[in-house]
């Protein structure tokens, strides 16, 4: 029998913990050594999660002891670079990353360590070889399913995109839009045109377009319910729809968890699960992509748990075969 992937995750307390650990509990190679909170350290873990009441006695720990293969950081943005350069780890320890600190280029670098952007439809062999991953953003993600074949084919130029995304992508702390009685019959348009994700968007869609061409017009909405991101990008396209289909099914059918759906795509399809869905649609020459993820799953812990299994040489869909509840 292989031995299990020995695991820490820092910041567990939060959504993004919550979904790795469930994710690792029930991982057939992964072995939860320790789950780090300041906040709730010596609690049970299904004291804040309290779904995993009978799922393990594990409790939350103050230390960062034991020997461990892995670690996971699901530290608030800025969070996991101070945490890096207060704590010092073995260069056998690889480090996946669930905030934004080191996904862009320019900050790849950090104490010694080299950090690979971890969006495995992009860049699964460079993942293969990786010891240290930024796991992409949650809108990140559901942009750029929608938009890698276009890039790839050098078919992008000027993108609008709207996004709309449930209540857990603000995180678990309490804020004036993120309570029930604000968030309930309501939807809000925020940071428009100017969304932290679209730096790694753009770096993602240049690089694989060979220019610096793609505009992202993107509005982030955020919606009335708990988890889910469903996007919707227009463009110019000169291609018709059966070429464009074509091209979308190439470039994905390598890839587990991107379905191309030839009718309407809806968040029920995705949510709960690391799957992504895409459907075209085209309007004379203006061509509209959707595409739909769970944002705490493919948008968060499940990729990483994904990137996780292509860093150790696991089939890449090991412990994420997950079926969402429909109603």
């Amino acid at each position: 029998m292989v031995s299990k992937i020995r695991i820490g995750i820092m910041g567990g307390a939060g959504y993004t913990g919550g979904e790795l650990i469930r994710l690792l509990l029930n991982h057939p190679a992964a072995e939860l050594v320790f789950v780090h909170s300041k906040s709730q350290s010596g609690q049970a873990l299904h004291a804040v999660h309290q779904d995993l009441l009978g799922e393990t006695g594990l409790r939350f720990s103050s230390t960062t002891d034991g020997e461990i293969d892995l670690l996971f950081l699901c530290l608030g943005h800025g969070e996991a670079r101070k945490f890096l350069t207060e704590n010092q780890f073995p260069a056998s320890v690889r480090i996946i990353d669930l905030s934004q600190d080191f996904r862009l280029t320019m900050q790849a670098q950090f104490e010694g360590r080299s950090f690979i952007y971890g969006f495995p439809e992009l860049d699964r062999d460079a993942i293969r070889q990786a010891s240290n991953i930024a796991n992409p953003g949650c809108f990140a993600t559901a942009i750029q399913l929608g938009l890698l074949p276009l890039a790839k084919a050098g078919l992008l130029n000027e993108v609008h995109t709207t996004g709309i995304t449930g209540s857990t992508g603000a995180g678990q702390g309490l804020s004036a839009t993120s309570h029930f009685s604000w968030r309930a019959n309501n939807i809000q348009a925020y940071k428009t045109l100017t969304h932290q994700h679209l730096g790694e968007i753009g770096e993602s869609l240049n690089r694989l377009q060979g220019n610096d061409k793609t505009e992202i017009n993107f509005i982030p909405w955020r919606g009335d319910f708990t988890r889910g991101i469903f996007i919707s990008s227009q463009m110019k396209c000169v291609k018709d729809i059966e070429e464009l289909n074509a091209l979308y099914e190439e470039f994905y059918q390598a890839h587990p968890f991107v379905t191309i759906s030839q009718e309407p795509v809806f968040l029920k399809q995705v949510v709960n699960t690391n799957k992504g869905v895409i459907q075209l649609e085209k309007v004379g020459d203006r061509l509209v992509v959707h595409s739909a993820i769970d944002n705490l799953l493919k948008g968060a812990s499940g990729q990483a748990v994904q990137n996780m299994n292509l860093m150790f040489g696991l089939e890449e869909t090991l412990g994420l075969k997950l079926k969402g509840s429909f109603f």
